[in-house]
């Protein structure tokens, strides 16, 4: 049985200490304002998260506490491809940007689509 333990849960001076004692360091940052963990297709966002560092045998783990919000990812097309489409294709600027978006980026597809 471990001391301190019990239906009243851990005395956190305890926990501290056994941390301690096994080389286990914790802080937390002040005044986080957001937390944005992107992927590909989405960003996860934290607007009201608290973040700690563990350290533990010189290796820093971070845990985020907070609400996370899931926000899509809109895909960004550079102004080279879309001149390029436009130039290749021989219509608008505009027009390229969109077929560019239907073909998820994808140069050959969009001048191929604007092609036929």
């Amino acid at each position: 049985m471990f001391p301190g333990i019990g239906g009243r849960g851990m005395n956190p001076a305890k926990v501290k200490q056994m941390m301690k004692q096994m080389g286990i360091n914790i802080t937390d940052i002040d005044d986080v304002e957001q937390v944005i963990i992107r992927t590909p297709e989405k960003d996860i966002v934290f607007n009201d998260a608290n973040v700690s560092i563990m350290n533990a045998q010189g290796v820093d783990t971070y845990q985020v506490v907070g609400t996370p919000e899931e926000v899509a990812r809109e895909l960004q097309i550079p102004d080279d491809d879309v001149r390029l489409v436009a130039e290749q294709t021989g219509v608008s600027e505009d027009q390229a940007r969109e077929a560019l978006k239907n073909a998820n980026g994808d140069l050959a597809e969009a001048i191929l689509a604007l092609s036929s």
